[in-house]
């Protein structure tokens, strides 16, 4: 195992204070925790909206701290929730008076825990609510999830989100607008080569030089199937027509894209995968409003992609094409 790190033990801690000292001016971390927040956080009279999970999938979640998208993030150990009492401390350093909305990815830890905190918070006189972001069509269970899993469609709920609390739309409003990019958003993925837990030491799973894995999630949980490595116009392919099995999209209708790396897939072959998903889409009569490409909801090391299609109206279209300023989503 090759990594750039000191030690194991302190990779999350040393990751949070590097992130803080590159960008002073617009995160700060709150003390004797693993969250982040926006520098002038708490904003009186706003929505606080707060995310997190484990580690390893930078950018995310506290790439994305900032105007107009997440106030907070908590950085559990590698593909790890992060506990309770860190959430709660979130919470209560984004809090403005006018409640927090917690996104959760689908994943058990994180759904417990994110609830627990939100219960303590809840005894401590600050609003809370929640929603529970569940993109993936791959597999309906996992050894990590009960239901789909949370995927890099959550990338457009903390930007819609965020976008709507920094309009200063009411907690109830943000839930339910949060709500609508869920239901309307569908990811997929695929892997060429699995990653390292820097924990562990050794891949998570194995892949052969001409083998490839459809549907594999972000912590390298087993996808639908394995064969043999395709080009990417087929894996375009195959990818699309899962999630439009499930969204049953219509000519005329307006989306958004993201192609989102994994980890170690160079922006040209993502730019490649997104020649082919375009003409998909354009065989299909959609109109795409925006197209995201790039490292978003990354699993380490891991090379490969996913692909997320969010079906947009005119308030995703709108919070979506909004303001934001973060380090790693700028509009």
């Amino acid at each position: 195992m090759k990594k750039l790190m000191n030690d194991v033990d302190q990779i999350v801690d040393e990751m949070l204070n590097g992130m803080v000292a590159a960008h002073p001016q617009a995160l700060k971390r709150v003390d004797g925790t693993t969250v982040v927040v926006r520098k002038d956080a708490p904003v009186n009279g706003k929505v606080g909206v707060v995310s997190g999970g484990g580690s390893g999938h930078e950018p995310a979640h506290g790439g994305f701290v900032g105007k107009g998208m997440l106030d907070g993030a908590i950085a559990g150990e590698v593909f790890t929730s992060p506990t309770p009492d860190q959430v709660f401390e979130a919470i209560k350093a984004v809090d403005g008076g006018a409640g927090v909305l917690l996104v959760i990815k689908n994943y058990t830890g994180d759904v417990m825990n994110f609830e627990m905190a939100g219960e303590m918070a809840e005894a401590e006189g600050i609003s809370v609510k929640q929603v529970v972001v569940n993109d993936d069509v791959a597999v309906e269970d996992s050894s990590f999830t009960s239901g789909r899993r949370g995927i890099a469609g959550t990338i457009f709920v903390h930007k819609i989100a965020g976008a709507a609390a920094e309009d200063g739309k009411s907690l109830d409003e943000v839930q339910q607008i949060a709500e609508g990019v869920i239901k309307n958003v569908k990811s997929m993925g695929m892997s060429l080569h699995p990653c390292t837990v820097p924990a562990a030491g050794k891949p998570g799973f194995e892949l052969d030089d001409n083998e490839m894995e459809i549907g594999t999630g972000i912590h390298g949980e087993p996808g639908t199937e394995r064969t043999a490595l395709k080009p990417a116009k087929e894996i375009a392919q195959i990818l699309f027509d899962k999630i439009h099995e499930d969204m049953k999209l219509e000519s005329g209708e307006e989306i958004a894209v993201m192609i989102n790396g994994l980890g170690a897939t160079p922006l040209m072959e993502l730019y490649v995968m997104n020649h082919t998903v375009a003409d998909i889409l354009k065989q299909h009569g959609l109109h795409v409003t925006e197209t995201i490409v790039g490292e978003y909801m990354t699993s380490l090391e891991m090379a490969g992609a996913s692909l997320s299609i969010l079906r947009l109206d005119e308030t995703r279209k709108k919070y979506l094409a909004a303001e934001a300023d973060t380090t790693a989503f700028k509009r």
